[in-house]
């Protein structure tokens, strides 16, 4: 309303623009409420930020200046903070649930952690509620890389204990059963910092039962080590000797109990060293497989062989007794397996030799070359070969003379013999030729022949055949000292 258009007296005037004025009146008013409103609201969350929540009074409102211009900043500047706010409210709801997770792994007390850092950070308030001041922010995170830190050195304990309980356990040979016991220890091993989220993973308690296993495991430890230790040594022994590998086992364990009573090696390097021991001496007896498995062949055929030369050597092996017929199959394939036997030695020499060389060292059976072994038995085979053809030669010669003599004494028969006494003569030299006649008559004699002997062992050979004469009963000895013998080559 512009003054020159108005009329009338002044109270006219005032009564005309009275309304207006007070309208005025009224929007100053709310916009001095929008301004204190907006200032409020800027003061309280410098005081959250500041850290300062006791605020007295509100904030004066500048009246000379009520612009919406100005408003609108004040309200830009409330946007801003109140991002701020949101910000730093979500980061420390971000430390707040890290130091939850942490006090749960550790079997801390959550509450008087977050308590302590500042009262509002527990749950019973509200989330707007909580401070968001610099220095709860920094105390949250100072908590939280305590939290961390205490976090890691725990597990750093926790992982050395479960080492050291799992050495024990196998230094000991504790039992599964024993070990199970502790597996909330010892499954956290390989774990990291991060990976370990269990509640309770890390507890105090927990950890100082684990020492108490460990310091007594220790204890246990110092009685048993010398148990531990000669099983180790005897489980060495063990594999030294089937692979017949010749130690001094009383040395050993003498030097084990020097080393455990002097405390001059730790019990774990012991056993580390045992252990390797045994390991060598695995690969030790795996290399020497092949040629003990030859070897074994090698002396069962011995055994064979010689067998056979008792079986050969026995006057009544061809008799119908009981069991003869098997201990003839089994002379027939103990033929075969001891012809095998030059060629088994052969193979023998050739893998041991090779043996030898490929490792630098001697391989001994028991403690005894093996080489020097066969060498001695081929020289022993050669030489009972050497005998036995001495033996057929000499019979040979034995059965010519005999046979010239029995020529001579044929043509001027004795009166006193008997008639049928010279046909015994011939077949028995044709049995040592054809086989199995002569073997017989061979058994016979020497059968009649021991019904009568004199005191020093001899036959009287004039009991039994009063009219022979003195060559014919040598005859008969010489037949049955050869089949005795078993040098005849039809019983071998």
């Amino acid at each position: 309303m512009q003054p020159e258009q108005t009329s009338g007296t002044i109270k006219e005037q005032l009564a005309a623009i009275g309304p207006a004025l007070e309208q005025l009146w009224k929007q100053k008013e709310e916009r001095i409420k929008e301004f204190s409103e907006v200032q409020s609201q800027i003061q309280k969350i410098c005081g959250e930020i500041a850290g300062n929540l006791n605020i007295n009074g509100t904030p004066t409102v500048d009246e000379a200046d009520l612009s919406l211009k100005k408003l609108d900043g004040y309200h830009a500047e409330l946007q801003e903070l109140q991002r701020e706010k949101s910000d730093r409210l979500h980061k420390v709801l971000e430390f707040v649930s890290s130091v939850h997770d942490l006090c749960a792994v550790l079997g801390m007390d959550f509450f008087s952690t977050v308590t302590e850092v500042h009262p509002s950070l527990n749950d019973s308030t509200s989330v707007q509620s909580k401070s968001i001041s610099n220095d709860t922010l920094t105390s949250l995170a100072k908590t939280v890389l305590a939290l961390k830190e205490d976090k890691k050195q725990r597990l750093h304990k926790l992982q050395d204990l479960a080492s050291q309980l799992i050495d024990l356990w196998n230094l000991m040979d504790t039992p599964a059963e024993e070990r199970k016991l502790f597996d909330h220890v010892t499954c956290n091993m390989s774990s990291s910092v991060d990976e370990v989220i269990v509640p309770g993973a890390l507890a105090l308690d927990l950890i100082e039962q684990a020492e108490v296993e460990v310091e007594r495991l220790d204890q246990l430890k110092a009685s048993r080590m010398k148990e531990i230790a000669f099983k180790r040594q005897a489980e060495l022994e063990e594999i030294y000797a089937r692979a017949h590998i010749e130690i001094d086992p009383q040395a050993a364990r003498e030097k084990i109990m020097t080393l455990i009573d002097s405390g001059s090696i730790e019990p774990a390097e012991l056993l580390a060293n045992m252990d390797n021991q045994i390991s060598n001496a695995r690969d030790e007896a795996l290399s020497r497989k092949e040629i003990l498995d030859k070897v074994e062949k090698w002396m069962s055929a011995c055994e064979e062989e010689s067998w056979l030369e008792d079986y050969n050597r026995d006057e009544n092996r061809y008799n119908a007794s009981r069991g003869a017929h098997l201990n003839l199959k089994r002379a027939e394939k103990a033929r075969i397996l001891v012809n095998k036997i030059p060629a088994l030695v052969d193979t023998l020499v050739a893998k041991v030799r090779a043996w030898e060389e490929d490792r630098g060292a001697q391989f001994a059976y028991d403690g005894v070359p093996l080489l020097a072994m066969l060498d001695e038995y081929a020289m022993l085979r050669q030489e009972r070969e050497e005998e036995k053809r001495r033996m057929r030669d000499q019979k040979k010669f034995n059965e010519l003379q005999n046979t010239e003599q029995e020529a001579i004494f044929g043509s001027r028969p004795s009166p006193a013999r008997p008639v049928g006494t010279k046909k015994v003569v011939g077949p028995r030299t044709n049995g040592v030729a054809n086989g199995t006649p002569g073997r017989r008559l061979s058994l016979n004699a020497h059968q009649n022949g021991s019904r009568s002997t004199t005191k020093d062992g001899r036959r009287d050979s004039r009991e039994s055949r009063p009219a022979a004469p003195v060559n014919y009963v040598a005859i008969s000895k010489e037949d049955v000292t050869s089949h005795v013998s078993g040098t005849e080559p039809h019983d071998v």
